[in-house]
């Protein structure tokens, strides 16, 4: 096994973190950017703080699922560490599926992986420049890294915004890769929802994909719910103003708080939720294994294809 000996990776959420984390300790020295103010990508924990006390939300990914063994023995170690816990086994009655969720909501994961990594956030790699002997990656404020291999994460079309002045090819099935959107709110209240135990819906009705209750969850002290739209309520929602969309999800999501009340809520957008189709191969790499593309439209969008892809890159460039 040859590691490279510099490595960056653009993107902190999980396949970054990964990948990062399997080329350091393979003897790499791996700096990670991102352009976000924390790392964790979707996997987003954000507070909101009242009169009444601070509401904690996750944000993007809500749970996750563990089939495969290799992931399965990392969240038994996860969970080892007091990182993890089960939260539920289905939503609709016992599916014999455990649904994990971080301790400290989502964003504690990820901020566990990245521990002991050079990790760069608020940092906007602004495009990339094949040399002689590997890489130069220039960042929007005009300063400059050289590595040996790049790891890109992040969707597909920022990758290809980052290659599109280098000699790099992507497969034109790869660059039509389009995204989901995602409309949401977050909303602490000031009494229980009415959210049944364990506190999740999964497409309850032709609105929302997702109502989350962040308090049964075991995530929030305060009553805070997490409203999700579904793909084609976001898309067709889109455009509107913000403030007519953050109402209408309100007024949706009516049924579901019982008798509680909306103390604060806040409006998210996201335009690159969830991968429309999923490459065939766990990442994708040049001609000359040193650039390689990884993240959740390769292994699923789902936590476990991102921490697999993510897996897979490092992997491909130590062989």
């Amino acid at each position: 096994m040859t590691a490279p000996s510099r490595v960056v990776v653009v993107g902190a959420g999980l396949a970054g973190l990964m990948a990062a984390r399997e080329l350091q300790a393979a003897g790499s020295q791996v700096t990670v950017f991102d352009k976000g103010r924390g790392v964790g990508g979707r996997m987003a924990t954000r507070r909101i703080e009242t009169d009444a006390g601070t509401g904690v939300f996750d944000h993007g990914a809500q749970f996750f699922t563990a089939r495969g063994d290799e992931f399965k023995g990392l969240v038994d170690r996860w969970i080892a560490d007091d990182v993890v816990v089960e939260w539920c086994r289905g939503f609709a009655g016992d599916d014999g599926h455990p649904r994990y969720v971080a301790r400290r909501g989502m964003a504690s994961l990820a901020k566990y992986l990245a521990t002991g990594l050079d990790v760069r956030t608020s940092s906007l790699v602004f495009g990339l420049t094949r040399e002689d002997s590997g890489w130069r990656i220039t960042l929007d404020d005009a300063s400059t890294i050289d590595a040996d291999a790049v790891v890109l994460t992040c969707p597909i079309p920022q990758s290809f915004a980052l290659v599109a002045n280098t000699d790099v090819e992507l497969p034109n099935d790869l660059l039509m890769t389009d995204y989901e959107r995602t409309l949401g709110v977050l909303a602490v209240l000031d009494r229980e929802s009415g959210v049944p135990a364990p506190g999740g819906l999964q497409n309850p009705d032709d609105v929302f994909s997702w109502i989350g209750d962040n308090q049964q969850k075991g995530v929030s002290p305060v009553p805070a719910i997490t409203l999700h739209a579904n793909p084609s309520w976001s898309l067709e929602n889109w455009d509107a103003p913000h403030e007519v969309s953050h109402q209408r999800l309100l007024d949706a999501a009516r049924p579901y708080l019982g008798s509680a009340g909306v103390l604060v809520s806040q409006f998210k957008k996201w335009r690159f939720a969830t991968p429309m189709k999923v490459w065939p191969d766990p990442q994708w790499v040049d001609e000359s294994c040193s650039l390689v593309l990884a993240g959740d439209a390769f292994a699923g969008p789902k936590v476990e294809g991102a921490v697999t892809s993510g897996l897979s890159a490092s992997r491909l460039l130590l062989r």
